[in-house]
């Protein structure tokens, strides 16, 4: 009965080429979507599952008030550990801590890489589950050991054996500086989808220790280290979690004896590793947001494309009902119950579904690198994985369900009688699921490419706002190794003197970031009880003529004026918070145990805001000061020199005055093109997977005016014979689709708008939604509707009636 079943159904795709092209193809591309969708979501959902114990692993956080905001604090006390390990062992099988991730370098004999690596305690690979190629989880036991991953070693040693063998490790910031340890272990490479990923080696947190004598002396108030813990099996995380509240009473104690203004209100957390990447945004110290928001969005887009295939394969089916309709009577005529209809019907559905993902398959494998390079990641069709393949059944199965049910319920339900008298007819009724089922197509399509066009005219409201400063020709050079130290006013001569380099600046952050904020500000008119959060930046003198800010009021620094230590210079934001209408000349006293300072400073200048931190959040008042604890060298490139031509010579002087540290640098306008990452990934993928929509929605109306084309053939003939031109034929054939369009547009429209202004929502500096962006897609919808009906259309309006009509 089975092989029956199929080879009718073979037979009946052989005999409409046509509508099983349309049909095969479209489904195919709606699955490959669904398919490729399918992986990335998977790739995102399997964050960090890599570690066995992935549901017990947390990592100690501090919730704190500061200064007006809840914030949460990564790193943590060292003082933190010894109280945990002490007072609350009990509720953890593994306490760890560990350092910051950093940048070393490597060597073995003549080759030196460089890699990433942390100290961290020596039970942290069995807590993480390191799968060891050689040694063992105690590996990091001895002091003065390294455990490399597989890729660190084959670039370390190539083919020859790591195990027992010496490294020497230095920071980058400090390359005189070596440490000789022992290769103990090799473990494999962490999967890209983990927090680790990046880690390429770890060593012992005791050869840390012992290296740093500020230990013993670290305050509760140094937040440095990162502290990671495995609750006991069967444990309760939220009855582990209020257990562990009562360890920041000695948290509160010793941070309320501090004179400190920024500290109130803390709270000792456990952040599960199921949240670490999927909910790594806090909101009032709750984790809500994070990548969560992106998997949700383009798994909906991919159910939604996957759902327009499937609606095309249900309107052409059940379009050539009149067709299907005698084979249907004479079934039921001869003995066959409805059940072995809709059992045929299946049958079609599911191979058409299984041709389709054969094809979708091989659409799916050519576009993955296209998705990679979208998502920057590097996922693999698990090809050998049993669970892929019992998966894709599932997949199959369903689409062919979906896809085939409406018209195997409407197909069967046929009466034998009225079918063999010639008295069927499916009627004005009978293609109203068809319309609704084309109005859903279009409904979606048409909200993806509103989507599309919002989410772009908020990227480019965000790219065109004004930074307040120039990029062009801004290098920034990281300059944190202590081999900098008292060199600074030499590289600034020599590159001065290299003619390539216009001007010459040094700041602790970044010109695209805040590295240091503080409170303890007081200024005329303050109302008492205000707590401020102010950027707080040391600069040398030739900083705003590097960047080039721009004054509202007042002047620059001087350089080499004793005067200007006492002096600041705020941005435009800083002067509104304070509420000053005349800010230049007005002192301002600022009191900070964490600076060192307590003196009075007088606003020498006004600057116009930059936009140093997201281009999407309201600027931050921002005060800068001469001083020193440079970290970063600013390097304004001679406009008359090409940037081709001058980091020759810049590299050159750095070469020669800092030969030991590597020269690298970044460019001003990449930096800030790099805070466009997260809206331009999801704008790359709705633009995408919105032009597949409209695709496969066209492929369907395509396939519908083909088919209307054919069943209107008698009454064109008749039309044309009566006089009808060429464009009566075309509105006749057209306008209906034009009007489901219209429909469409209609249901589109408020839904987009809602779901996009709560987008929105989420920047507080956004763009607005205009009229035209609905006007533009009416259009557009309009238009592409009447390019795809429009060949079918024009065809049977130019064909011959004499053809259509000589049989009657």
């Amino acid at each position: 009965m089975i092989k029956s079943y199929l080879k009718i159904a073979w037979r009946n795709l052989i005999k409409n080429k046509a509508s099983s092209l349309i049909n095969i193809g479209g489904l195919a591309v709606g699955m490959a979507v669904a398919m490729l969708i399918g992986l990335w979501t998977w790739d995102e959902l399997s964050f960090n599952k890599y570690h066995q114990n992935y549901d017990r692993i947390v990592q100690v956080v501090q919730k704190e008030k500061h200064l007006g905001n809840v914030n949460i604090w990564a790193h943590m006390p060292y003082r933190l550990i010894n109280e945990l390990k002490t007072n609350y062992q009990g509720n953890f099988k593994h306490i760890v801590i560990a350092t910051e991730a950093d940048n070393y370098y490597l060597s073995r004999g003549e080759n030196k890489i460089a890699q990433t690596g942390q100290n961290i305690e020596a039970a942290a690979p069995e807590m993480l589950t390191l799968k060891m190629l050689h040694g063992s989880w105690a590996a990091l036991n001895d002091p003065h050991s390294i455990l490399l991953s597989a890729s660190a070693a084959k670039k370390l040693f190539g083919n020859a054996d790591p195990m027992d063998k010496t490294v020497k490790v230095s920071n980058t910031w400090d390359v005189h500086t070596t440490t000789d340890v022992k290769v103990t272990g090799i473990y494999e490479d962490l999967p890209q989808n983990t927090q680790f990923h990046e880690t390429q080696f770890f060593m012992p947190w005791n050869l840390y220790a012992a290296a740093d004598p500020r230990l013993s002396t670290m305050e509760w108030d140094d937040h440095h280290f990162l502290i990671y813990a495995e609750i006991q099996p069967g444990a309760d995380l939220n009855k582990v979690s209020a257990n562990i509240k009562d360890s920041e009473l000695k948290v509160i104690r010793h941070l309320a004896n501090m004179k400190q203004e920024v500290a109130a209100n803390p709270e000792i957390l456990l952040n599960p590793m199921k949240n670490w990447h999927l909910y790594s945004t806090f909101k009032d110290g709750v984790a809500e947001r994070g990548p969560v928001q992106f998997v949700w969005i383009v798994g909906i887009i991919g159910c939604f494309v996957l759902l327009l295939a499937c609606i095309n394969f249900m309107n052409l089916s059940t379009a050539r009902s009149e067709k299907r309709a005698a084979e249907v009577g004479i079934r039921k005529a001869i003995g066959s119950a409805r059940g072995q209809l809709i059992n045929q019907f299946f049958s079609e559905s599911l191979l058409v579904a299984l041709l389709a993902f054969l094809i979708a398959l091989l659409l799916a494998t050519l576009a993955l690198p296209l998705l990679n390079d979208l998502s920057a990641k590097q996922i693999a069709i698990p090809f050998t994985n049993l669970w892929f393949w019992l998966a894709c059944l599932s997949f199959i199965l369903f689409t062919g369900l979906l896809a085939g049910i409406y018209p195997a319920l409407y197909l069967s339900s046929f009466q034998p009688v009225k079918v063999l008298k010639g008295a069927f007819r499916a009627g004005r009724m009978a293609s109203l699921p068809r319309k609704v089922l084309v109005v859903m197509q279009f409904t979606v399509s048409i909200i993806l490419i509103i989507c599309t066009i919002i989410i772009y005219n908020q990227l480019m409201f965000g790219k065109d706002r004004p930074v307040g400063y120039s990029r062009d020709g801004l290098v920034i050079v990281p300059m944190q190794s202590i081999d900098y130290q008292g060199k600074q006013d030499v590289l600034r001569n020599e590159l001065k003197s290299t003619g390539a380099v216009a001007e010459v600046a040094e700041s602790e952050s970044p010109v695209t970031g805040i590295s240091s904020s503080n409170g303890g500000f007081t200024w005329k008119g303050k109302e008492p009880g205000t707590e401020e959060n102010f950027g707080t930046l040391t600069v040398t003198g030739e900083y705003g003529k590097t960047i080039g800010w721009q004054f509202k009021d007042g002047r620059d620094f001087y350089t080499g004026s004793a005067a200007d230590s006492s002096g600041f210079v705020i941005n435009e934001a800083a002067a509104k918070y304070m509420g000053l209408k005349n800010p230049v000349g007005e002192t301002i006293h600022w009191k900070s145990k964490w600076n060192k300072v307590d003196n009075d400073y007088r606003i020498i200048g006004v600057i116009k805001d930059m936009v140093m931190e997201s281009p999407y959040d309201a600027i931050k008042p921002v005060v800068f000061r001469l001083g020193g604890n440079p970290n970063w060298i600013f390097i304004r490139i001679n406009p008359r020199v090409s940037v081709s031509g001058a980091l020759p010579k810049i590299a050159n002087v750095f070469k020669k005055i800092v030969p030991s540290v590597p020269f690298t640098y970044n460019f001003a306008d990449e930096e800030y093109g790099k805070k466009f990452a997260a809206e331009e990934k999801i704008g790359k993928l709705t633009r995408f997977f919105s032009c597949l929509a409209i695709f496969i929605s066209c492929l369907g109306l395509f396939g519908m005016a083909m088919f209307m084309a054919e069943q209107h053939v008698k009454e064109i003939g008749v039309r044309k014979v009566l006089g009808a031109s060429v464009f009566n034929l075309w509105r006749l054939l057209s306008k209906d689709f034009v009007t489901l369009v219209i429909i469409s547009l209609i249901i589109a429209t408020p839904v987009a708008y809602y779901f996009m202004h709560k987008w929105l929502q989420n920047y507080q500096y956004r763009t607005e939604i205009t009229w035209w962006i609905f006007a533009v897609t009416a259009l557009g919808a309009v238009t592409i509707t009447l390019l795809t009906v429009s060949y079918q259309s024009i065809k049977a309006a130019l064909a011959n009636p004499v053809k259509s009509l000589r049989s009657e």
